[in-house]
Order: C-alpha cells, then structure tokens, then sequence
C-alpha cells in the first residue's frame, strides 16, 4: 500500500541498536498533514489526493487559495503537493506519521543547499591545472571547451562554472528507524537532501 506524507527536515542524529551499533538518522517533522483536494477520474481525469502542510496566515493567501481551503473546512496552509495513494481519504481528513511503521522502506525527495555561483573545480571536482611552468594565472580555469576545426562550437552539457546545487534529489530504499506519534517525528535511516528547516516528501519506496 502507497503511503506518503509532507514533512521539515529539522537535522540530523544518531540512534543506538540493542547491540550498541551506532545508526545515523535524519529527523524529520512530518505532518500533520491535511487533505485539501480530492481528484477522481471522472471530474479531473486522474486520481490523486493535495495534502496541505504548514500553517499560513489567512491574509497571506489569494481569494482563490482561501477559497480552496475554505472548501476543504482547513485553515490556510503554505505548502500544497499532490500523491497518487492508494488509500481512499476524505477531504479535510488528516494524515500523521502513522502511515509509517518502523522498517517500512521510503524514497525521500528535497531540494539540495543552493551553493550559488561555483567554479568547476567545486561544481564538477575538476583538477587543477600545475602550479609551475609558467601556467598562471589560471590555475582554476576551465581550460579548452572544444575544437575549433572540425566541430567549432561547443558541446551541449559541457562541465563549465555555473550555478551548482538547489536542485531536486531523491534517495531511494531508506529505512524507517522510528517513529515518534506524539511528536509527529519521522525518523530516517542515513542523510536525505535539503538544509535544516527545507521541505521534503517522504513516500513509500517504488522500488522495495
């Protein structure tokens, strides 16, 4: 059964097993989430179900978004994603992290820490080129992107400086350490993309 759930990354921590074996998690704020939409195959062509996350203040959302809200009986939230879940939910229903059980496998998607505008080195892990031999000073430049006889352009998706990271990532098949109902928390197995604080999707893995 499909399960899924919107949730903040609060950081990371570590757990210990019977046997004391260390065991790295991330901590995850997942829900509660509230189920805002309801689409079916009849009305909208496809079956799926919005679950809204975060509360919002009600003067920061448009006349269409309270609206929206208003119909689903919630009060205004920030985020709004849509699952395709097996579970038939009702609009308005609410939705914890006790969908998940400990052991349960999940795939985990975020976006990655901005990093801004970075070199090559940093963006592709480049090397360098020799610091010696008359070759400054441009020892972190990128160095030739091409011919310039037979092709005289240069290559589609070639490795140059640019803006690297705040790009989407999902890590597959991690385990559900623990689950912790009265605090909402998720606790994950290993790292998940994102920085502290940034949104991430927790759904049943496609691939278990």
């Amino acid at each position: 059964m499909k399960q899924a759930i919107l949730g903040k990354k609060i950081g990371m921590s570590q757990l210990f097993a019977d046997n004391g074996t260390v065991i790295p998690v991330t901590v995850v704020e997942a829900g509660p989430c509230y189920v805002s939409q309801v689409k079916t195959e009849e009305k909208d062509g496809y079956n799926a179900t919005q679950l809204a996350f975060v509360d919002e203040k009600q003067s920061r959302v448009t006349k269409p978004q309270a609206g929206h809200f208003k119909k689903a009986n919630i009060s205004a939230k920030k985020y709004l994603k849509e699952f395709k879940l097996d579970t038939n939910l009702e609009l308005g229903a609410t939705v914890t992290c006790s969908v998940f059980n400990v052991g349960d496998k999940v795939d985990v998607s975020g976006y990655t820490r901005g990093r801004g505008f970075t070199g090559n080195i940093v963006r592709w892990n480049a090397q360098r080129h020799r610091m010696t031999h008359g070759n400054g000073p441009v020892h972190r430049a990128v160095g030739s992107i091409g011919a310039s006889s037979s092709i005289s352009r240069v290559i589609k998706n070639h490795h140059m400086p640019g803006h690297y990271g705040n790009e989407k990532v999902t890590i597959q098949n991690l385990e559900i350490a623990k689950v912790d109902k009265e605090r909402n928390l998720l606790l994950v197995k290993g790292a998940i993309p994102g920085a502290k604080g940034s949104i991430v999707t927790i759904c049943s893995a496609v691939k278990a």
